[in-house]
């Protein structure tokens, strides 16, 4: 065994006794998580529960694309069969992230139709994978015997509240926005007002004139009758027969003691918040480390002119030749040095200011004193680590909350956006003059920025904090609402203003009735009267 695992599990065991003689407040913590950017987030959650002497293990499929699982670590995955391949999974998500990029150029009920169904198959996939994990006998053995002290799930990747509810442990989800709200309303029952919180998907601000929130009360409506992420009906049957009673999916996601949503006031719009909701985005963030050697030779090499970072995220690493050929045009002709993440044919008129890289430490170089400007798909990782070293933002949405996310940063005045299909090299030139040459930017960047710094306690320590502090107090019932427990219609009072309305016109009927016997009464003795 190499000296440095060997270094990392000496430290772990160092932890753990440490723990155990300070007085046994570390636990054991358990792990569903979601791919890709989303596993990024939590990992820094999970990194920082191993520093501070927690046992973690995580739980994924055969066919997972998590990196490094398979490497010594100091935390635990444990690994359960599943049908699909590792290869098949990341066809089918990379013809999912195609078709729905793809997509955005329909109409408007073409392109959530499209959603629509894309998230079906989405769901589809994660109903087969946690099948497969919670009929496994030995796995739920296993997990049962190790007695976890609490789980962590991302909200779009269901499966860890069943999990969860058969293991009797508290839950706590990590979760960033889905299209409408639409598991954050049903499940979280957290608050979206229309009338001015935009919803997601529909690129608009909190700022929006009469006919803005008659689009945005449209989307709202549409989101409520018409689009759902899942086949409720499967779900909700599989839960059902898991738990042995009537349930739904979305009852049992609405268990989850604390909502840890990686968003902040920086970017997200004001709103009104639960008690168990904590916006904690940003958490991945970090002060910039040293470049590699050669790379900083190349940063510091464009003198005053600085450089621009371009990257499209992790998921997305290439493009078509002649969008590159026309984005490779534009970036030969400014005076900056560019760092492109690209793995595709280099282009054949790459300017000598350009370097290609399969990838790039983002991070680090948005850290770095001479970097000018970001041009971003707009995934919020990249929004949030542009915002944390005050980066002016070239956005070139494709997919998911992109076009959102690049919409608030522009009604914030820190970006410009393009469509990187339809966008000319002239586009792409003038928007980074506009970026890099206009303080405007700059300046409001910069004041995002301090106020993502200007916090009591940073997203990290705040969303580890939320996790201790269920895992100390066996649950936070007392910060979960009653909300969760009603009905629909008790939700809005309509059981209360049917009753109340009733009582009204009960009243006013027993009043008519009386207003008109007593009328009849002196009618009939005036004729009385008259006839005497």
């Amino acid at each position: 065994m190499s000296k440095m695992p060997m270094k990392r599990l000496s430290l772990l065991l160092l932890l753990q006794l440490t723990c155990h003689f300070s007085g046994g407040s570390c636990g054991k913590v358990l792990v569903w998580p979601v791919e890709f950017s989303h596993w990024m987030n939590i990992k820094t959650i999970l990194d920082e529960l191993v520093t501070r002497g927690h046992e973690v293990t995580v739980l994924i499929s055969s066919a997972s694309t998590i990196p490094n699982s398979s490497k010594p670590s100091t935390m635990k995955f444990e690994t359960f069969p599943v049908s699909l391949t590792k290869s098949d999974y990341e066809n089918f998500i990379e013809r999912l992230l195609e078709e729905w990029t793809y997509a955005a150029k329909d109409s408007f009920w073409s392109y959530l139709s499209t959603v629509k169904s894309l998230f079906w198959e989405f769901f589809d996939t994660a109903l087969s994978m946690c099948k497969d994990a919670v009929s496994n006998n030995k796995l739920m053995t296993e997990l049962q015997e190790s007695r976890f002290d609490i789980l962590i799930a991302d909200a779009v990747g269901p499966c860890g509240e069943l999990l969860a509810e058969l293991l009797k442990i508290p839950f706590v989800y990590s979760h960033y926005t889905s299209p409408g709200h639409i598991i954050e309303r049903n499940s979280g029952r957290l608050h979206f007002p229309p009338s001015y919180v935009p919803v997601m998907i529909s690129e608009l601000s909190d700022r929006m004139t009469f006919m803005e929130r008659v689009k945005n009360m449209f989307y709202t409506l549409y989101f409520d009758l018409f689009f759902t992420t899942y086949n409720e009906k499967k779900w909700n049957q599989f839960y059902s027969e898991v738990l042995g009673k009537t349930t739904t999916l979305s009852e049992t996601m609405g268990k989850a003691e604390m909502w840890l949503i990686r968003s902040y006031w920086d970017i997200s719009f004001p709103r009104p918040l639960l008690p168990n909701v904590e916006f904690v985005g940003g958490l991945h963030c970090k002060p910039a480390k040293p470049l590699p050697k050669e790379m900083e030779e190349f940063v510091q090499s464009s003198g005053e002119n600085g450089i621009v970072v371009f990257s499209l995220g992790s998921m997305v690493s290439n493009m078509s030749e002649d969008r590159a050929e026309v984005i490779a045009s534009a970036f030969a002709q400014i005076p900056q040095k560019v760092l492109w993440r690209y793995d595709g044919k280099k282009p054949d008129n790459l300017g000598p200011n350009t370097r290609l890289y399969k990838w790039l430490p983002q991070n680090d170089l948005l850290g770095h004193p001479k970097t000018k400007a970001f041009i971003t798909h707009g995934g919020s990782n990249g929004v949030y680590e542009a915002i944390y070293h005050g980066i002016p933002i070239v956005g070139t949405p494709l997919f998911d909350d992109q076009a959102d996310n690049i919409a608030r940063m522009k009604s914030k005045g820190t970006a410009v956006r393009l469509d990187l299909e339809t966008m000319s090299t002239r586009d792409l030139l003038n928007a980074l003059k506009e970026v890099i040459n206009n303080p405007f930017y700059k300046e409001n960047m910069m004041r995002l920025s301090a106020i993502q710094h200007d916090q009591p306690m940073k997203p990290l320590d705040r969303a580890v904090f939320w996790i201790e502090f269920v895992m100390r107090h066996k649950g936070a019932k007392h910060l979960r609402p009653a909300l969760h427990d009603l009905t629909w219609f008790q939700y809005h009072s309509l059981d209360v203003i049917g009753f109340l309305l009733a009582c009204v016109a009960t009243a006013i009927f027993v009043i008519t009735k009386c207003c008109l016997f007593c009328c009849w009464k002196f009618a009939k003795t005036g004729k009385k009267g008259k006839r005497d």
